[in-house]
């Protein structure tokens, strides 16, 4: 999914989500990833495994 059409679905603009993609950002929001994972149909907790 494009980012444009990823920032108008979960409500950030393009330059925080590129931030969010490109691992850069410093901190996120709960609401934000909560958004996004309703974007994705995916639990709050899934982004953050993939992690560890």
């Amino acid at each position: 999914m494009p980012l444009t059409r990823s920032s108008e679905i979960v409500g950030i603009s393009i330059v925080d989500l590129a931030v969010l993609k490109n691992d850069r950002a410093k901190a996120i929001r709960f609401s934000t990833l909560s958004a996004i994972c309703e974007a994705l149909d995916c639990e709050v907790g899934a982004p953050l495994e993939r992690l560890s």
